[in-house]
């Protein structure tokens, strides 16, 4: 540790002199810092300070900071610090410390300000510019894996494709089934309850039809597929990203979109298709139930007005939708996987905006559906 820093004032002619001794180093912090406050406030403002350092044995960046600190604290006084014997070891440490945080800190403008305001929306562009950058990067990079794979058939990777779809196709199925049936369940009994105030029981059967075969069967699936495989992917391939297992991909000379990407999305636009499928059938069935036990309907009379009431072009509208609610999805996905940086920290907050963002572009993508349908008359 060596010997105990001290810093002794002694009056000299027209100014103060200091003396440091002993070890400036982080060993001492406690007692250095006492030093410099009571030397600070004890020497008059209107003198010159001399620091005679030539009997300091020992200094470390933390020493010859809180010299520093010294000297900028007198620097705007009459006379200032000059500081004499420094050892020739100690000169280019010194120098680094004393060029150190000169120019003064520059405010941070206010949250509530205009500027701040200002500020505040251009980083937000920034940010969105970025996240389309990304997506468009992703999709195109995944074009171009399509491509290489039609041009050279064998280089598909079928097995980990087939891994994928049991994964997010056959292991969703059951909860998929739940789900969509209590949602069946859910406006059957809603609507039964609120039409038949008005006598209109036969066209809650017309409402489930519908709205299950258009936009809530899909809808539905896509979003729980967003939260259960969308976050799956993401935080799959950013704990790859962080333990440089892509990186490693890239050495080999393998694409990364080959191996990892284009299987994963592939399984997604195979599997969420049939998901809607079975998701749509199940929430019929829960309407069915309902209607039975709740509104009184016999199976047959069910039956016989959901075929009055839904026709071919219902189902084909909500089983269009899938597959690209499906690509949107799984490219958000894999697009937040791939950015996740060095910390569980990133892990966890590109896995939470993968889920947000793959939910929001899934309702977006079906409002312009609608909206397209609409125009086209389907």
């Amino acid at each position: 540790m060596g010997s105990p820093p001290s810093l002794v004032a002694r009056p000299g002619a027209g100014q103060v002199e200091l003396t440091a001794e002993g070890s400036w180093t982080v060993a001492h912090a406690r007692s250095l810092d006492g030093l410099i406050d009571e030397t600070v406030q004890r020497m008059p403002p209107g003198q010159p300070v001399s620091v005679d350092m030539h009997r300091i044995t020992t200094l470390d960046t933390y020493g010859a900071w809180l010299i520093e600190r010294l000297v900028r604290a007198r620097e705007n006084l009459p006379g200032g610090v000059r500081l004499e014997g420094l050892p020739e070891r100690y000169k280019s440490l010194f120098d680094q410390i004393q060029r150190a945080d000169r120019a003064p800190p520059v405010p941070a403008p206010s949250r509530f300000s205009i500027s701040g305001k200002l500020e505040q929306l251009g980083r937000a562009t920034v940010g969105f510019g970025n996240e389309l950058l990304a997506f468009a990067s992703m999709l195109g990079a995944l074009v171009l894996s399509l491509g290489r794979v039609i041009a050279n058939p064998r280089s598909f990777r079928l097995t980990s494709t087939v891994h994928h779809l049991d994964r997010v196709g056959w292991k969703a199925v059951p909860i998929m089934l739940l789900i969509t049936f209590l949602i069946g369940c859910i406006i059957a009994q809603q609507g039964f309850f609120h039409f038949r105030k008005f006598g209109a029981d036969a066209y809650v059967v017309d409402m489930v039809g519908i709205l299950v075969l258009r936009e809530i069967g899909v809808l539905i699936v896509a979003i729980m597929m967003a939260g259960r495989s969308g976050s799956a992917y993401t935080a799959e391939l950013g704990s790859m990203k962080m333990r440089e297992e892509i990186d490693a991909l890239r050495t080999m000379g393998r694409d990364p979109v080959d191996v990892l990407i284009l299987p994963r999305i592939l399984a997604l636009v195979i599997a969420l298709p049939i998901l809607t499928f079975l998701g749509s059938m199940a929430a019929l069935y829960g309407g069915g139930v309902v209607a039975y036990f709740y509104g009184g309907m016999s199976p047959d009379i069910y039956i016989e007005r959901l075929r009055e009431a839904v026709s071919l072009t219902h189902f084909e509208v909500g089983m269009i939708k899938a597959p690209f609610m499906a690509l949107v999805i799984g490219v958000v996905a894999c697009a937040q996987g791939l950015a996740v940086k060095g910390s569980a920290e990133s892990l966890g907050l590109e896995t939470t905006a993968s889920v947000v963002k793959s939910i929001f572009l899934v309702i977006v993508l079906d409002g312009l559906f609608a909206v397209f349908f609409a125009a086209v008359d389907m």
